[in-house]
């Protein structure tokens, strides 16, 4: 054995102990490989942890402190959306701060941190689980976070995204905005979430915008008021309305549904601009729409135009992808170009003499694209802008991208927000 043996090689050793100097040498090279060894697979465990964390940027390894979201089913859709809003700063900041609310039911109280959609718990909180999938989000988490609980909530209030079809990412997020507007308006819990609002001192009053009742984040953030102006061609008699909004939904003008890509020269480009202005222009109501005029006593044709009365601080654009023919739902899968900065939209304003210089400007913060051919199949992604950088969100998978291939991207739903500085002279 071992011991034997340096007792052998002590006693047989030379004068000068030579035997007994090699061995020791011939132990500290074993020594020594096998700490190099064993560093060198920790430092390779380290690498393969993080290799999906660490990217190259402008030349030097930077780590990437985003997280995904799993895909329970088909759910890309709430995901992209998701993703988009954990990128609007004021918006997911304020859900982020708000307090964590402990939900309780009976023996399980305390214990249980999530609902399993078997449960028949109805004390479910959309705020609740909302607030904490955006915490969950950029905290620099290795694996990507499964949104389990905030979609058995959705199940439980939305009843229209029960299943795992695929759904429409632009009806989720009008579902989603409209049940945080309400939960929060109601509040829960003994606590009254519209009173945090009036105690943000960054949402004055003047920025509000109710709909269905007092005002929330939702509504403060992305709420404006569109003016529309209906004119009876018979006697001329004018009717106006306001008609509070949280989003905007843009046809895609029919010259330009043919199916094309940012590369092809034929024919004319279409812009975002031209959308909007399809929007606001003076439009001949057809048949179908006949306006009752109340000084004529009958239905009569008529025109219409929107204005824009109040701007939002979040500015959602949703081009109309899909439209019905006789039996099927298609997709206009027709390129729109869309600009990264400076989206001016003073000239869509019912009275833009009364708004600022700066008060006008959009700047891009997400885009929704959906890839595929019909709404009820495809893909949702979404890219958003943070921290100066631009994200791809996949589901789990997150990636470093750049502006070039975020403005070729075919958008369904653009999240514009508004300029606080000057930061540059770029106009749609």
């Amino acid at each position: 054995d071992e011991n034997t043996f340096v007792r052998n090689v002590c006693v047989n050793d030379t004068k000068l102990g030579l035997v007994q100097k090699v061995r020791e040498h011939l132990q500290n090279l074993e020594n020594s490989a096998f700490t190099s060894d064993r560093h060198r697979k920790r430092k390779l465990l380290e690498n393969s942890s993080m290799n999906s964390k660490l990217l190259k940027v402008n030349g030097s390894t930077t780590a990437l402190c985003a997280t995904g979201l799993r895909n329970l089913g088909n759910t890309c859709f709430m995901n992209a959306i998701l993703q988009s809003l954990s990128n609007i700063q004021q918006f997911c900041c304020y859900f982020k701060e708000l307090p964590a609310v402990e939900l309780r039911n009976g023996k399980t109280a305390g214990r249980r941190t999530y609902h399993t959609r078997s449960q028949g718990d109805n004390n479910v909180s959309l705020v609740e689980e909302f607030r904490k999938t955006l915490c969950a989000l950029w905290q620099g988490s290795q694996t990507a976070f499964s949104p389990e609980s905030l979609f058995y909530v959705v199940w439980k209030i939305m009843p229209n995204f029960r299943g795992y079809q695929q759904q429409d990412a632009h009806e989720f997020m009008r579902y989603l905005l409209d049940h945080l507007h309400l939960e929060l308006q109601g509040g829960f819990n003994g606590v009254s979430r519209s009173v945090i609002l009036q105690e943000n001192s960054s949402l004055t009053a003047s920025s509000k915008c109710c709909i269905n009742g007092a005002s929330t984040v939702v509504t403060a953030i992305f709420g404006g008021i569109l003016q529309n102006e209906v004119n009876c061609l018979i006697c001329g008699t004018e009717s106006r309305k306001f008609d509070p909004f949280l989003d905007l939904s843009l046809d895609i003008p029919s010259q330009f549904r043919n199916k094309r890509t940012k590369n092809q020269e034929n024919g004319p480009m279409c812009t975002l601009r031209d959308c909007l202005r399809s929007f606001t222009d003076l439009e001949e109501l057809d048949e179908t729409e006949l306006y009752m005029c109340h000084k004529c006593k009958k239905k009569q044709k008529s025109t219409k135009k929107f204005w824009i009365q109040k701007l939002p601080k979040v500015l959602c654009l949703h081009l109309k992808r899909f439209h019905w023919t006789a039996y099927l739902r298609n997709k206009v899968d027709t390129y729109v170009e869309f600009p990264l900065r400076g989206l001016d939209m003073k000239c869509y304003l019912l009275e833009p003499e009364n708004s600022g210089p700066e008060s006008c400007l959009y700047d891009l913060a997400a885009v929704v694209v959906h890839h595929g051919s019909g709404v009820g199949s495809g893909h949702y992604t979404a890219y958003a802008a943070h921290e100066g950088r631009w994200f791809h969100f996949n589901d789990s998978t997150v990636t470093l991208t750049d502006e070039e291939t975020v403005v070729k991207a075919k958008a369904y739903i653009l999240f514009y927000v508004e300029r606080q500085a000057k930061s540059g002279s770029d106009k749609l």
